[in-house]
């Protein structure tokens, strides 16, 4: 198959760590290699954000990088994209036009409306879209209240695309539920999950440097919803341990961060700031020997779409402890290969994490378990898999997804803000 894979601002190509770069780039570059690797030649667009990028440039055998020009050729905030994506999918369109895909997967809400604007511009049968949301923004709402700096059409937008599109492919339980109440038709919402690099994220190989210490770690972008001030609440109840924080920018510059310098104040506040380690951005490839280094790794959100690095975690036989929401629900076995708490409560992750730290052979198990796990059901040939299942479903079925019209876009808008607001 000819694939298009759409990431409007989420290039496999980015800095991970860094703003607005995190799992969505891994899941993208990690999908596009694993269906290569099956044989699918794969076209990744994204949005041209450096004025020296190539128009395109190879990215793995098989898969080649689409730098797509709509709007100024610089970084911009990924909420304040949503205007450039009818440039987007005009742009589409003209590169569709000499090499038709066969299918088109849009990944998150923005790249759908720019995957159907360019799909509808063709001639001849329908090319199928295919959408993966990855974040909701009825679930980010909810979470984030005021501070959801989302667009406001976004809640209205991701109901006109989930009715518009051949298929929406969800990457939990919990995203099929969110869809639903949304008003997304159950009968075009499938279940694949995001994936993990078996062969690269291992049990064996190089370990980082570490102190006498117990080791927690807790990896992901320095932004509030991740949780990192709930570790470092929990940490007073751990004694003796270190916590090492992985994200955000680069080292030097973690003293011009917000977010960083908010947490560092915490941790003199509560009196754990000799313990806390702020790594900043880790490169990709340092990333196993740091998993290795840990004895637990805390995975504490108030919310998740999905994430990746419980995951990656278990892949390296690590045990997790992480907040029960969104994909942990999924990928982390309560009681098996590590231990899943409320959120936002800093007493319970300190109990779950000083159970396996005084538990050696409990750490080893749910380590082995959780490797288990990784490889049998969250490879990226097996994710591949099933996303290619997907896309022979809507080829096989050819199903015209319902357009939808000026009067029906309105209504939805209606439909979903009425839904966010009961919420």
């Amino acid at each position: 198959m000819r694939i298009s894979l759409i990431s409007e601002h989420a290039s496999p190509l980015a800095v991970l760590g860094e703003v607005d770069a995190g799992g969505q780039n891994v899941h993208v570059a990690s999908l596009a290699t694993a269906l290569a690797a099956r044989g699918h030649q794969v076209t990744v667009h994204t949005r041209r954000d450096d004025p020296a990028l190539p128009t395109t440039t190879p990215f793995a055998p098989g898969v080649t990088v689409h730098h797509v020009t709509a709007g100024p050729p610089t970084y911009v905030p990924k909420d304040e994209l949503v205007p450039f994506m009818p440039s987007f999918g005009d742009e589409l369109a003209a590169y569709w036009r000499t090499a038709r895909p066969d299918v088109v997967h849009a990944h998150f809400w923005m790249s759908g409306l720019a995957a159907l604007g360019g799909a509808r511009q063709l001639d001849g049968p329908p090319v199928p879209v295919v959408q993966t949301f990855h974040a909701l923004g009825s679930v980010k709402r909810r979470h984030q209240g005021a501070a959801d700096t989302s667009p406001p059409g976004r809640i209205a937008d991701e109901l006109m695309i989930g009715r518009s599109v051949h298929r929406t492919v969800a990457t939990c339980a919990d995203e099929v539920r969110e869809l639903r109440e949304l008003g997304v038709p159950v009968e075009r919402i499938q279940v694949v999950p995001c994936g993990v690099d078996v062969e690269t994220f291992t049990p064996s190989g190089p370990v980082e440097p570490r102190t006498a210490r117990p080791r927690l770690l807790q990896v992901g972008r320095l932004v509030p919803r991740k949780g990192a001030d709930v570790a470092l609440r929990a940490l007073r109840r751990i004694p003796d341990a270190e916590l090492l924080l992985a994200g955000g920018p680069a080292a030097d510059r973690l003293d011009d961060d917000p977010e960083a310098q908010r947490l560092r104040s915490l941790a003199l506040e509560h009196g754990v700031a000799d313990r806390l380690v702020l790594l900043g951005g880790v490169e990709r490839s340092r990333m196993p020997a740091l998993f290795r280094s840990a004895d637990v790794v805390l995975c504490p959100p108030r919310y998740e779409p999905f994430g990746i690095v419980p995951l990656e975690a278990m892949a390296c036989a690590r045990p997790v402890v992480a907040s029960a929401v969104g994909g942990h629900l999924d990928t982390v076995a309560d009681g098996r290969t590590g231990r899943l708490v409320p959120p936002d409560d800093p007493q319970a992750l300190a109990a779950a994490a000083c159970d396996l730290l005084a538990d050696s052979r409990m750490r080893t198990a749910f380590g082995a378990a959780g490797r288990r796990r990784a490889e049998s059901r969250y490879g990226w040939d097996r994710v591949a898999a099933a996303t290619e299942v997907a896309y022979r479903g809507v080829l096989s079925a050819r199903p015209a997804p319902r357009r939808i019209t000026t009067s029906a876009v309105r209504r939805s808008r209606s439909t979903a803000t009425a839904t966010g607001a009961a919420r």
